[in-house]
């Protein structure tokens, strides 16, 4: 069996693969000085894959693949790739990351954490001033959108701080909301927005669905930039319709230099950070190891999925 991966590994972890894997297979790593084309090599020819290649690879070279594991949780930019293999991700290895990451980012903003960040870098003591603008998370009202691994991490979360927790999905018997209309109607009691919805959901949170949250709510947004009107968002945040905006990602990926995020200092940006731990790369591994001892005993694999449904 030939095994591209694709994702770069430290060296304990590429023993720790090759040990899970055991002999009798052809395993070529991709090296971080190698070109495009020398890491297409690679690929072409390989059974198995770990990692996310792309696209245009997918699509043109991989008449052999029988497994791919990729190593993340969404799939979004991978919606036009045809293959015939099978094809597993990430599951819910970053639903709890991405839930504290928001969590934590929301209590930065309440609790004026992230001011007090810059204010220590300027060494400037504002203590008992700054008092009177803190807000608590505690007993918000909350509409979390999507209820996948990270919804439901994040409702998990927010129940120990007492919030009223209502989560939009389309079809899922789990949650309190399931159309559009039905959010809208909810919004103008809302505290806080969360949004965790793939980039499949395009412009979901649009100029409509911000003018109808409450004056002074927050937004909070862990699932991809494009689900959300950012002109729109930032409109709101400058009148002051908004109080604040929590963003682990944005439309624009890395954020321009000059873009007027950067220096709202009502908005919390995590950089799209969201899903990372020390042990990220380590879960990959143990993931797709798993995987491939099952395809080797004839078993199902974790966290199957098809490209084509988006889920």
């Amino acid at each position: 069996m030939q095994i591209y991966i694709h994702t770069l590994l430290a060296p304990p972890l590429r023993n720790r693969l090759l040990e899970g894997l055991g002999n009798g297979h052809t395993i070529l790593f991709r090296e971080p000085e190698d070109s495009s084309e020398t890491a297409r090599e690679k690929f072409t020819g390989s059974q198995w894959v770990l990692g996310n290649p792309p696209s245009e690879w997918l699509n043109a070279d991989s008449e052999t693949l029988e497994f791919w594991q990729l190593d993340s949780a969404g799939f979004d930019k991978f919606s036009t790739v045809n293959v015939q293999a099978k094809v597993a991700n990430m599951g819910d290895w970053f639903a709890r990351p991405c839930a504290e990451t928001i969590v934590g980012g929301l209590i930065a903003f309440f609790r004026g954490v992230d001011t007090l960040t810059v204010l220590k870098q300027q060494k400037t003591w504002v203590g008992h001033a700054l008092r009177p603008q803190l807000r608590l998370l505690d007993g918000q009202k909350v509409v979390i959108l999507g209820s996948g691994t990270i919804g439901k991490a994040i409702k998990e979360m927010l129940t120990g701080f007492r919030c009223e927790i209502l989560t939009l999905a389309r079809s899922s018997p789990e949650a309190e909301l399931h159309t559009k209309e039905e959010l809208l109607a909810q919004l103008p009691t809302v505290d806080i927005l969360i949004s965790t919805l793939p980039g499949t959901a395009d412009r979901f949170v649009d100029q409509q669905v911000i003018d109808a949250m409450k004056p002074g709510s927050v937004y909070a947004n862990v699932g991809r930039g494009n689900t959300t009107d950012e002109a729109a968002l930032i409109d709101a945040l400058q009148r002051g319709h908004l109080s604040g905006a929590v963003l682990d990602v944005t439309e624009l990926e890395p954020l321009p230099e000059d873009h007027v995020l950067w220096t709202m200092p009502n908005v919390v940006l995590t950089q799209h950070t969201g899903g990372g731990q020390a042990d990220e790369d380590s879960g990959k591994v143990a993931v797709f190891v798993r995987n491939c001892q099952a395809l080797m005993e004839g078993k199902s694999i974790e966290n199957q999925i098809d490209l084509t449904k988006g889920y």
